[in-house]
């Protein structure tokens, strides 16, 4: 367990909305641009249990939280069937953001998808995602990105199409920001809680 906060929904479909954030320990995807490297390291960080974390998502909840995102590390690296059952009456909708590349545990509102070009996600996850947000450095993550596309709209959910350019990438920027405008299907998601300094 990494850490929790209160603040908004910094990209992604659901930017600029106020969310409760529960950041697990963990990730073995080793992303190199990865901006919560802190978190890689399950031992560093300690357990905590899961209802302690329900009723920080109740305070949330009181506080103006509009729902609750799960992310970290690679939260999928642990089983979230405790968690989600604990967080369930406190009546906020529950959010996923995973690389999609261990097994879906957990019962989720909305599934945000984040795959890699280094470890590609598996089909299951590709299918039961409801937003697909792939990030842009170069040329290759943009084929990446469509091929992950049509291997998503195989499922029944039809998920969104995002582009994030990659931070401080110039040429993931110009690359998603012409092929967005060039394809309706697609959208630009922008990290702004970086612009805006908040967590």
């Amino acid at each position: 367990m990494v850490e929790t906060f209160h603040s908004l929904q910094g990209e992604g479909i659901h930017g600029g909305r106020s969310a409760f954030f529960i950041r697990l320990a963990g990730c073995n995807v080793a992303c190199s641009w990865c901006d919560t490297k802190h978190s890689w390291p399950s031992e560093a960080h300690p357990q905590r249990p899961a209802e302690h974390l329900a009723a920080e998502a109740q305070s949330a909840a009181q506080a103006g939280a509009a729902f609750v995102v799960i992310t970290g590390g690679e939260p999928l690296h642990h089983n979230l069937d405790c968690l989600c059952t604990s967080l369930k009456p406190v009546g906020l909708p529950i959010h996923l953001e995973t690389s999609g590349v261990d097994q879906l545990s957990g019962c989720f509102d909305w599934i945000c998808l984040s795959p890699k070009r280094h470890r590609p996600p598996s089909q299951a996850l590709l299918t039961a995602c409801n937003e697909l947000k792939v990030v842009v450095h170069e040329a290759a993550d943009l084929e990446f990105a469509v091929a992950m596309a049509a291997a998503a709209n195989r499922g029944k959910n039809k998920p969104v199409l995002m582009l994030q350019p990659g931070a401080d990438s110039k040429a993931g920027s110009s690359i998603a920001i012409n092929y967005v405008m060039a394809h309706p299907a697609w959208r630009l998601s922008l990290q702004t809680h970086k612009w805006l300094g908040v967590r």
